[in-house]
């Protein structure tokens, strides 16, 4: 039985060793892919709009396919105008990336105003928690990076997606290599 319980254990140590080799080679590929799209942030931009072309075309099969489903309870109209809405900006972005990556650019802008006004709401009302004052400065770098993109839209378009998706491929490998990091000091220890 104990030589079950020990190859058993042989074979998970050397699972968890190749499943931590992967994730760390991983990892550090979407630390260079974070490295390229701040290097080459329109291009890195054009290919996030053409992803999300596509996406707004799957979007757009489904809600047709949904309506159809939904017709005899009254869903065929409303599927139907939602998939066709989809579709086009959709095929629009697919076919025009750079106009797709403008639009996007500004959504984002929106996107990190309202982010912005909804963390001073938050920190309003948890004031007398004290801890307040993250949400503040949370709220305060939103607003900053929000009037940024809108102050030097369209020509911000160019560089915000791709510069915004390079950091965040950066912190996303970067947090998944500390991940790693405290796992197998953890592993090492002694139980």
């Amino acid at each position: 039985m104990s030589d079950n319980s020990s190859t058993s254990e042989q074979s998970i140590a050397i699972m968890e060793k190749h499943s931590i080799a992967w994730s760390k080679a991983l990892s550090i590929l979407i630390i260079v892919a974070g490295i390229l799209a701040i290097a080459v942030p329109p291009a890195a931009g054009i290919a996030a709009a053409i992803l999300i072309g596509w996406l707004l075309v799957f979007g757009g099969v489904a809600h047709l396919v949904f309506g159809w489903h939904t017709r005899k309870v009254g869903g065929l109209v409303w599927g139907l105008l939602l998939g066709l809405a989809y579709l086009l900006a959709g095929f629009y972005t697919l076919l025009h990336p750079v106009a797709g990556l403008a639009a996007l650019t500004l959504m984002l802008g929106a996107y990190l105003a309202v982010q912005a006004l909804l963390e001073f709401i938050l920190a309003w009302h948890l004031r007398r928690l004290g801890a307040s004052a993250w949400l503040v400065f949370n709220g305060v770098v939103m607003l900053l990076l929000a009037t940024a993109i809108w102050t030097t839209w369209p020509s911000s378009s160019e560089w915000v997606i791709g510069t915004f998706l390079g950091v965040s491929l950066i912190f996303s490998g970067a947090g998944r290599l500390g991940v790693l990091s405290k796992a197998r000091h953890a592993h090492s220890q002694p139980a």
